[in-house]
């Protein structure tokens, strides 16, 4: 082989050898729910909370409340986001005039890896954490609505 043919092919392994990632490193985030660093439409559940994602953001339920994301919710190279959204609390019983429908903002964030998501959702204003969740791509919820 001559030297620069031999060059080239060092190269090329090296940036092959440079694209896969390291043992015992992290997991790089399957690409069957992450379509163009958007999440993919779908349903991931949990227990207590349900997440729908649509091409143009999402919908959570709760036990006793729900919520809404009115932008697509956009993941890191590691799977990570980060999203504004609005919770809206509900409780047993009738609704009342004076009940407060108007919510309060929140921000969603996680990390997605594989079928997995870890979500955690905390009051804007506060930062006060509403809860920490673990969901499963494709899995109905484990929801216990209020009455």
């Amino acid at each position: 082989m001559n030297r620069q043919l031999k060059i080239t092919f060092v190269v090329v392994a090296l940036s092959l050898l440079a694209s896969l990632p390291a043992e015992g490193g992290q997991r790089r985030v399957s690409r069957r729910h992450v379509r163009a660093n958007a999440l993919s439409a779908g349903v991931w559940g949990g227990e207590h909370v349900r997440l729908e994602v649509t091409e143009h953001g999402a919908t959570i339920e709760y036990d006793c409340a729900h919520g809404v994301v009115e932008q697509r919710i956009v993941v890191d190279r590691a799977g990570r986001f980060n999203v504004a959204g609005t919770h809206y609390e509900e409780h047993g019983g009738p609704v009342h005039a004076s009940d407060n429908e108007s919510g309060y903002a929140v921000r969603l964030s996680g990390r997605v890896g594989g079928s997995l998501m870890k979500l955690t959702v905390t009051r804007a204003g506060t930062k006060k954490t509403v809860g920490t969740f673990t969901l499963v791509r494709d899995r109905e919820a484990q929801l216990m609505k209020c009455r």
